[in-house]
């Protein structure tokens, strides 16, 4: 056992080392990271769930781990054993020497027989994979580009694009049944493009499905291999709309420092408390690690039914007040309160919910930015008159200085 718990350190090391970024728009997604979005999505008993662009299989891994940590009594059934052991974790991947790396992963992490399929997700050879999974986590390449001839018919009639960025999040909505959820991470374009391809891939999210919530990462997440800033988008698939307000974060701190190094901030104490016991370490790492309080603000928001006075929606069950339309939701609410929790939140605060309407009128933009408000300081200046004097005073003094160098030098 001492043997087997270091063989799986030693592969974890050469998994940081041989992993870190891909010469295809690939790069390694930072564990906590990972970690983050599975604690905040709550994997359930009955999920079958998929990456598809899996790589080395950290999210599917972390899936697992999730289960093994917060659930053990449900591996005493037979039935679950089966499920987690054969049904539960999918994955799709192009490059053979990444498959065989995340199929060693997910053995050694007690994963017996996970599906693994061996072909570009995006092609018309994986066109046989729709409504099939009820949760699917991932971080697709960025960047990338293909040929329409390259890309699965289906996909380009959501988002007539060669990005890849954007062909994923087709592809994730075709694969999830029905109710399934999604937690995936894209590039900060994705949020404002303006082009005819983003708008169409952000407005059906926003109309046709129930986008849940935007978290907005720091730019230094994913260096020193790559500056690019990122989100993790969170959404479950309807058919039939269902978004009415949608969750913003502001992450300013992931538990490291955001530069080459990346060294860490925190303990490893206290690193681990952020997922463990969030609540009780939030205000200890306040400025070092967002984490905990994303995890806490994701229970609150994402995870509790609505509280009393708001329907199921999500809309409060009250007549609309001046300025708002007939469905009672305000287009620019500052404060808005929160369906599930009745709390007020600013939108100087780095969490915040913006409502659907809103969204529409700025033309389905979902950057932090375009709905943050910034509290800039009142900056008060001398009045010219005294700044003049003042200076009149400075050049006296050095008169008088000269004067006196120069009788010292007589």
């Amino acid at each position: 056992m001492v043997y087997y718990a270091r063989f799986l350190h030693l592969y974890e090391y050469m998994l940081s080392k041989i992993a870190e970024a891909g010469t295809n728009g690939q790069f390694r997604t930072p564990r906590h990271i990972i970690r983050m979005m599975v604690e905040i999505v709550k994997p359930k008993q009955d999920d079958v769930i998929c990456d598809p662009s899996c790589g080395t299989a950290g999210f599917l891994v972390a899936a697992g781990q999730y289960i093994y940590d917060k659930h053990k009594d449900w591996f005493n059934q037979k039935t679950f054993r089966e499920h987690f052991n054969n049904q539960m974790f999918n994955g799709v991947e192009f490059d053979p020497t990444m498959l065989r790396i995340g199929a060693m992963n997910m053995q050694l992490h007690g994963m017996e027989n996970p599906t693994l399929i061996g072909k570009d997700a995006l092609s018309e050879a994986n066109a046989d994979i729709e409504n099939k999974y009820s949760l699917i986590l991932a971080n697709p390449p960025f960047k990338g580009s293909l040929d329409y001839d390259e890309v699965e018919s289906s996909l380009l009639t959501i988002t007539k694009t060669k990005k890849t960025e954007l062909l994923f999040l087709a592809l994730m909505l075709r694969m999830l049944k029905v109710g399934g959820r999604a937690a995936v991470i894209v590039p900060d374009g994705v949020l404002f493009g303006s082009s005819n391809a983003h708008k169409s891939i952000r407005k059906e999210l926003v109309e046709n499905q129930q986008l849940q919530a935007v978290i907005s990462m720091p730019s230094g997440v994913f260096k020193p291999y790559a500056g690019v800033s990122t989100a993790i988008l969170f959404f479950t698939k309807t058919n039939s709309g269902g978004t009415d307000t949608v969750w913003f974060y502001d992450m300013k701190a992931d538990g490291l420092s955001l530069d080459d190094k990346r060294n860490p901030l925190l303990s490893e104490e206290a690193f681990e408390q952020c997922f463990t016991q969030p609540e009780n370490i939030v205000e200890e790492v306040k400025g070092k690690c967002d984490i905990a309080h994303i995890l806490l603000e994701a229970q609150s928001i994402l995870n509790s039914p609505p509280s009393e006075g708001w329907s199921k929606t999500g809309v409060v069950n009250s007549p609309p007040s001046e300025g708002c339309p007939q469905d009672g939701v305000a287009i620019t609410p500052t404060p808005q309160r929160c369906p599930q929790d009745g709390a007020e939140r600013l939108r100087t605060q780095p969490s915040f919910l913006v409502p659907k309407q809103e969204i529409i009128a700025n033309d389905w933009d979902l950057s932090i930015n375009r709905y943050k408000e910034i509290v800039y300081e009142e900056v008060a200046y001398e009045k010219p008159e005294t700044l003049i004097k003042e200076i009149k005073a400075l050049d006296n003094k050095r008169a008088e200085a000269l004067l006196n160098l120069e009788k010292m030098m007589n």
